[in-house]
C-alpha cells in the first residue's frame, strides 16, 4: 500500500486522537467518585435496614406498652372496686373479709409486677427511640454525602464527555483527510493491536512495541519509497517516518 508521507503523518494525528479518547474513557469509567458512591450506597442501605429494624421494635413495643399499661390499668380498677367494698362495710362475712383483703393484697402485687413490666418496656421503647434517632441522623449525613459525590462525579462526566465531543469532531475532520484505505488499515490493526494501529519511528525504535530495529530492518526502511506504507516487523503496526526517525 502507498500513502503520501503527508497522509502518513496525519494517520499519527488520528492515532494521538484516539489514544487521548481512550484516556478519556478509561478515566470517565474510574472516575473516584463512583467507588465513593458505590461504598456510600452500601453504607445508606445498610444504615435504612437498621433505622427500619429500630423503628419497628419501637412501634411494637409501643403496642406492647398499651398493651400492659392497660393490663394495669385493669388491676388498678378491680383493686379499687375490692377496696371500695371493703370500706363500705357491705361484706360482713369473716371469710368473706379475709378473701377480700387477701385480694386486694394479691391485685397489689400483680399491680406491682405488671408495673414493672411497663417500666420495662418503657426503658426499650426510650432505647428504641433512641436508636432511630441516632440512625436517622447517620441516614440523613450518608444521604447528603452521596448527593455531594453524585454531583461531583456529574459534573466531571460532563466536563469529560465535552472534552470527548471536541476530540472526536477533530478526529473525523483529521481521519477525512486520510485516505480511505490507508484509514481501514488502520482501523483494523488498531483493533487487533489493543488501541494503537499505528505507531512514529523514532531514533530506529517503534514507538508501537518500543523494540528498535536491527539492521536489516533499517536498511529496509532506508530503501523503501518515501509513499510506501511500512509495517514493523515485531508488532505489525503502521510505521510512519518521520524526520527524528534516525535513518
Amino acid at each position: 500500500m502507498n500513502a503520501e508521507p503527508a497522509d502518513q503523518i496525519r494517520l499519527l494525528d488520528v492515532q494521538a486522537l484516539d489514544v487521548r479518547l481512550s484516556q478519556l474513557a478509561h478515566k470517565r469509567r474510574t472516575l473516584p467518585e463512583h467507588a465513593e458512591i458505590q461504598t456510600l450506597e452500601a453504607d445508606l442501605a445498610q444504615l435504612r435496614d437498621l433505622l427500619v429494624a429500630a423503628q419497628t421494635e419501637e412501634s411494637d413495643t409501643a403496642r406492647e406498652q398499651t398493651k400492659a399499661e392497660q393490663d394495669v390499668d385493669q388491676v388498678r380498677q378491680r383493686a379499687a372496686r375490692d377496696q371500695q367494698r371493703l370500706d363500705s362495710g357491705a361484706v360482713t362475712s369473716p371469710r368473706d373479709l379475709e378473701n377480700l383483703q387477701h385480694e386486694i393484697v394479691s391485685l397489689a402485687k400483680r399491680q406491682g409486677d405488671l408495673e414493672d413490666v411497663v417500666l420495662e418496656i418503657m426503658e426499650r421503647r426510650e432505647s428504641a427511640q433512641e436508636r432511630a434517632r441516632e440512625l436517622t441522623g447517620r441516614v440523613e449525613s450518608v444521604e447528603a454525602k452521596l448527593t455531594d459525590a453524585a454531583t461531583r462525579r456529574d459534573n466531571a462526566v460532563a466536563e469529560l464527555d465535552q472534552e470527548v465531543a471536541s476530540l472526536t469532531k477533530e478526529r473525523e475532520v483529521v481521519s477525512a483527510s486520510v485516505p480511505a484505505d490507508l484509514m481501514k488499515l488502520y482501523e483494523k490493526l488498531r483493533v487487533q493491536q489493543g488501541g494503537v494501529g499505528a505507531a512514529r519511528l523514532h531514533q530506529r525504535r517503534c514507538e508501537g512495541c518500543r523494540l528498535e530495529l536491527n539492521i536489516t530492518e533499517v536498511n529496509d526502511v532506508r530503501a523503501a519509497a518515501p509513499d510506501q506504507v511500512l509495517r514493523c516487523e515485531n508488532c505489525g503496526r503502521i510505521l510512519v517516518r518521520t524526520p527524528d526517525s534516525g535513518l
